[in-house]
């Protein structure tokens, strides 16, 4: 899907921006098989961000445009849409959410020359090395998911099943989980989420003695039916069901599920409490989306304030965006942005990203509790 660029006319008293347009290309999963519910936030946040640049005068008195692309989740798809938008003269690429996505696209871009700046995708590997080019707001996933094993050796559940299905991501987070449970004298017992029916899969729990099952599948096939056979089953009372991937965080998880979908904790990336610029955002995105920004969102308005930074501080020639990656300081809604070199990951990586482990509360399916802080 070729989505045309964003024009957003500033609000009355802004000063207007004028001159050539500053490309940038957006990407996000906006239809099935992608999870199209994080693309949404993800292109809200990143479209408010640029209407707030714009608003302030945009990039040197120049507009900053968006040029979207549809990823579907498709790999193939990613990296041709970040060949297509580097022949369109984009001064650097920014979003994504799936990882295997992203991978694909940050190498695409590495390798042309272009800056590409992750928006929400977390495999540590993101590149095969060093990547000049590559940044990412996103902490890593050894990081978010050591601190989801720990909030689950700290709440005492140390039998740990994981129903998955095939996918680098999911692999890397098994492994991640194993070696942290491990470490505390924890076990981690892998389910096939293709293989077993829900009720198979609970009797292998009930077997088991589990203390916790973590859903790494996708929404809502298989996970959904997973939930509904578990909460039914009376031999696993007391079990927790966690989801790390995040996807108990938006309304479509709770239309399917309802009040079982509540106490299901995930991973997110905010802080304890957003300073004043993050309670704007929030409150203008609610607005727009007609509903609570997910972490997802506040992610996109980021990625634009960064690449404005850069734009501003250092020009909107690529080499000279690529080499702003680690002199950006910039106010973002979650806290203050700044890249370092993080080992084990290739990219220049924002370390003060916050991390939280949540979940529905059981009273107040429509509110969110922080669990754990990392």
């Amino acid at each position: 899907m070729h989505t045309p660029p964003r024009h957003t006319p500033p609000p009355p008293g802004a000063r207007p921006a004028g001159g050539p347009p500053v490309r940038i290309g957006a990407l996000a999963p906006l239809t099935r098989p992608g999870w199209t519910e994080a693309g949404r936030q993800l292109l809200a946040g990143l479209e408010l961000g640029v209407r707030d640049v714009n608003a302030a005068g945009g990039i040197a008195g120049r507009p900053l445009e968006l040029l979207v692309r549809d990823t579907a989740a498709d790999p193939v798809r990613a990296a041709a849409a970040v060949d297509e938008l580097a022949g369109l003269g984009v001064a650097a690429v920014a979003g994504e959410y799936h990882s295997v996505v992203a991978r694909a696209a940050a190498a695409r871009a590495d390798a042309a020359g272009v800056p590409f700046l992750c928006s929400s995708a977390v495999l540590d590997e993101l590149t095969d090395g060093p990547a000049q080019q590559v940044a990412r707001l996103a902490p890593p996933q050894s990081q978010g998911w050591r601190t989801y094993a720990d909030f689950l050796l700290a709440a005492g559940r140390r039998r740990i099943a994981v129903a998955s299905q095939p996918s680098v991501y999911w692999t890397s987070g098994t492994r991640i989980l194993r070696e942290r449970l491990a470490a505390a004298g924890g076990t981690l017992l892998a389910l096939d989420a293709d293989a077993l029916a829900p009720g198979a899969l609970c009797d292998a729990l009930a077997a088991d003695g589990a203390t916790a099952l973590l859903l790494l599948a996708g929404h809502p096939e298989p996970a959904v039916p997973i939930v509904r056979a578990v909460r039914a089953d009376r031999r696993l009372d007391g079990l927790l069901i966690g989801a790390p991937a995040g996807q108990p965080e938006f309304a479509g998880w709770a239309a399917a599920l309802g009040a079982d979908g509540a106490g299901i904790p995930f991973l997110r990336y905010l802080p304890d409490r957003l300073g004043p610029l993050g309670e704007r955002v929030a409150a203008e995105l609610r607005a727009g989306l007609g509903g609570a920004p997910s972490f997802v969102a506040f992610e996109g308005w980021d990625t634009a304030a960064v690449l404005a930074e850069a734009l501003r501080t250092r020009g909107t020639d690529r080499a000279a965006v690529a080499g702003a990656w680690p002199h950006v300081s910039v106010e973002g809604t979650r806290g203050q942005i700044r890249f370092a070199r993080a080992e084990g990951t290739g990219v220049w990586q924002w370390a003060g990203a916050p991390v939280q482990v949540a979940d529905r509360d059981p009273a107040r399916p429509d509110r969110f509790r922080v669990r754990h802080a990392g």
